[in-house]
């Protein structure tokens, strides 16, 4: 599929009414769970591409670009409200959390066993062993605190079991800032995975910053904050990937692009029929979108779509599949952190290094650190804490059930 042979060249841009911004929502114990990461994906997308588009006209001194990008950046804008509006009343925040992990592991794993850029690749796998863990958490505190079925609400897709401890993820912020890929060097596939990866974790980053104030728990509260902090420090090292010689008109082609295989790869993969129609409208727009950002780089900086494309077929459709046995061997390397650029083993750090100094003074106290207390308070109401793990653990230190451990991936000779 090569969708600048399919560009909406004489049609002009075209608004929801407000009537249409509001979309038929979800049954969340019926819809697949894929579905979900689907919506939540494109959300996310739709944001970066917001986000990206305000930025632009904020650092353009040029009226007409500003006006086209304007146009495009209000239907992207509906789009946004339109996917949103598919969550449930009577999903709570933390229901919606659970979806969140599981888009952030399986996406990442996907996109990390099709990846051929090493340094995309290990930071995928990286932050991987985090989001992993992550989910584990919440899930625990979903069943003790709201008594959620999270087995309807992410199926049998993702194991449910410690990754490297969130305790263990806080560092140093110069060490998650990675070398930028310059993307006339890298294949179609790598680009969109780092712009895909960089917007779905954005997502993340942004839902945890926004509803952890309106949880209804102390606890709940200070376990988003703890974890919002990570998702910072996960944006920041995909981000620093992207190639910051681009110019603002080559970013926007990109991120047309990218929206139009996202949207083109769910249409494919959905399974539900009304989302389907949903995709595919929206698909529709990216195209007249992507002929737009297309005509103002030839207008403005005289470059055509083969300059940044000469693969201009989509690659390989992303497709939302269970990840378990890649997840397990990523798992085995959950004592590796990160001094700058490079990944290194807590056990082969330089005594005083910066990981160390960012913990002692970030961590404090491990017993009241939220990520740990919300596993702790578990296991003391259950006797075990809560899992689904189809084998035990790959790494023998983390097959305890009845304590947290707190050291793997922290402490030397943990």
């Amino acid at each position: 599929m090569n969708p600048f042979e399919q560009f909406k060249k004489n049609s002009k841009t075209k608004y929801y009414s407000l009537k249409n911004l509001a979309l038929k929502s979800y049954d969340k114990y019926e819809l697949n769970p894929y579905s979900k990461t689907r919506i939540i994906l494109m959300n996310g997308t739709e944001f970066e591409s917001n986000w990206f588009y305000h930025q632009f006209a904020r650092h353009c001194h040029n009226d007409d670009v500003r006006r086209e990008i304007a146009r495009i950046r209000r239907v992207e804008q509906q789009q946004q409200k339109r996917i949103s509006s598919l969550k449930p009343i009577n999903e709570s925040i933390l229901e919606t959390t659970l979806s969140y992990e599981q888009l952030a592991v399986d996406l990442t794993a996907i996109l990390a066993k099709g990846e051929t850029n090493p340094a995309v690749r290990d930071q995928l796998n990286f932050a991987l062993l985090e989001d992993f863990d992550h989910l584990y958490r919440f899930t625990d505190m979903l069943e003790m605190e709201e008594g959620g079925n999270y087995k309807k609400l992410i199926g049998n897709y993702t194991e449910i079991m410690p990754g490297r401890p969130t305790i263990a993820e806080h560092r140093n912020p110069p060490d998650d800032i990675r070398k930028s890929q310059n993307s006339f060097f890298q294949s179609l596939q790598t680009k969109l995975n780092v712009n895909i990866i960089t917007a779905a974790e954005q997502q993340t980053m942004n839902y945890y910053m926004n509803v952890g104030a309106f949880y209804h728990s102390e606890t709940g509260r200070k376990l988003y904050s703890e974890i919002a902090m990570i998702e910072e420090q996960h944006v920041s090292g995909y981000e620093s990937l992207l190639d910051t010689e681009c110019t603002w008109l080559e970013n926007m082609v990109m991120h047309e692009y990218t929206e139009c295989y996202l949207y083109y790869s769910c249409y494919e993969d959905e399974t539900d029929e009304y989302l389907k129609s949903v995709w595919e409208k929206h698909y529709e727009d990216e195209l007249h979108h992507l002929y737009m950002a297309v005509s103002l780089l030839e207008k403005y900086e005289g470059k055509t779509a083969s300059y940044l494309f000469p693969e201009q077929n989509f690659p390989k459709l992303l497709k939302f599949s269970e990840n378990k046995k890649y997840i397990r061997e990523v798992l085995k390397n959950v004592r590796l952190t990160s001094q700058l650029d490079m990944y290194k083993e807590i056990d082969k750090l330089l005594p005083n290094n910066t990981f160390s100094v960012y913990q002692k003074a970030v961590v404090g106290d491990v017993n009241a650190i939220p990520s740990h207390k919300i596993i702790d308070e578990y296991i003391k109401k259950n006797s075990t804490d809560l899992r689904y793990e189809i084998a035990p653990h790959p790494e023998k230190a983390l097959q305890d059930r009845k304590t947290d451990n707190t050291s793997v991936g922290r402490l030397k000779n943990a």
